[in-house]
């Protein structure tokens, strides 16, 4: 009889402040222990930037997984020394690490301690190997590492976990030899979302057509260029409101805000903050429409949600899921600039029958791609074929 198997994931953090890779983790961690996987997540005490976790926030038992926190020492590349000795010591006791992110002090210790010890090991790259990946944020530092640690890293895994065929599409123009596999992200709405919880705390949304952008605040995600759209679109019609939820850099977000202003939009663009649970249902709930202009997104949660509350989405060309929802009649494609997002956004706003019919659609597609028993069925597929033969007929 097969043993039961034993994961081990490893991830920098498990902010929900870094948006979709803290998300996914708990997806991940839900989804295989309902399926029999022996989960344990290793992680840091890191809160966001500059913060760490409170006490009472790192949970040992969460989702069905034990976690394990080890103190966050410096804010690049979470360098957490603490780390090392615990994952010397313990990973033997797993049949497979799963890694989630490159350029990281827990990746690279990870996969060398995982491969010294005969552990095989999984990294999900969480988009670092795309184009914009690599070029964006310290990109020499990016490349240099792909050469002397993270490319060798690559090249021993016993898999790369991709989560669009987008993804891993661009990573291959890097040139560094890996074995690839597409495994899309799993999805889960909060219970039904009233729609008055947001019409009563915002009146002014009431008898509008409503946008929707949510996810991280964050400079690839092209809110500029969709407040700079929206900004075109007041100009023909004044029944439109633009719905941002989402946070990110205090700095950033009055940056956004002060743009806003500029575009005399103010009063039209309704800042929602994060929302989580009711408020987030209550987002999706509101919203005619679901917009997420990025230059790049690896998956694309966000968008996969709002398929799931059956919203019609417009998506830049960037996030990786956006083909599959256009060819799925589920949502529109666009360039990253202003007058594509709004003539996009004006197309879906205009005609009932589209909206509708594309929001059936991408519940539908939603389901049968993005569901948790898929995603669980897959991933243990993958982690079976990788153990070791010793360890994958262990009684």
């Amino acid at each position: 009889m097969t043993r039961r198997l034993r994961l081990l994931h490893v991830i920098p953090s498990i902010s929900l402040s870094h948006g979709g890779p803290s998300r996914a983790i708990v997806m991940m961690e839900m989804a295989l222990a309902v399926v029999g996987v022996s989960v344990t997540t290793a992680t840091t005490d890191d809160g966001g930037p500059g913060r760490r976790l409170a006490i009472d926030a790192r949970l040992t038992q969460a989702n069905g997984t034990a976690r394990i926190y080890a103190r966050k020492w410096l804010e690049f590349y979470k360098v957490a020394p603490g780390m090392v000795p615990w994952l010397w010591r313990n990973v033997r006791r797993f049949d497979v690490v799963h890694i989630h992110a490159l350029f990281s002090f827990t990746s690279i210790a990870a996969a060398i301690i995982a491969r010294f010890r005969g552990v095989p090991y999984v990294i999900r790259p969480l988009g670092t190997l795309t184009t914009y990946g690599v070029t964006q944020r310290r990109p020499w530092l990016k490349r240099l590492s792909l050469w002397l640690i993270d490319g060798p890293i690559l090249r021993h895994s016993a898999a790369v976990h991709f989560t669009s065929q987008a993804e891993w599409e661009e990573a291959k123009f890097l040139g560094v030899p890996f074995r690839g596999f597409v495994i899309p992200l799993a999805v889960e709405l909060p219970t039904s979302g009233e729609d008055q919880l947001l019409i009563q705390a915002h009146p002014i949304i009431e008898g509008r057509r409503r946008m929707l952008y949510l996810s991280r605040l964050d400079p690839k995600k092209n809110v500029e260029g969709l407040l700079r759209a929206f900004s075109l679109m007041t100009r023909r019609r004044s029944d439109l409101v633009l719905l941002i939820a989402g946070w990110g850099p205090s700095d950033y977000i009055a940056s956004l805000e002060a743009l806003a202003t500029s575009l005399h939009i103010e009063r039209d663009v309704i800042w929602l903050g994060h929302v989580e649970d009711a408020r987030k249902a209550a987002a999706f709930a509101v919203a005619d429409v679901f917009v997420l202009p990025s230059f790049s997104e690896n998956f694309g949660i966000a968008a996969a949600e709002a398929l799931l509350a059956e919203l019609p989405c417009v998506l830049g060309q960037g996030v990786a899921i956006a083909s599959d929802v256009q060819e799925a009649g589920a949502g529109l494609v666009v360039a990253p600039e202003p007058r594509a997002i709004a003539e996009a956004l004006e197309q879906i706003l205009i005609e009932d029958t589209l909206r509708r019919e594309m929001g059936v659609r991408g519940k539908a597609f939603a389901e049968r791609e993005y569901s948790m028993p898929v995603m669980a069925r897959r991933l243990v597929a993958l982690y079976e074929e990788i153990r070791s033969p010793r360890e994958r007929h262990a009684a």
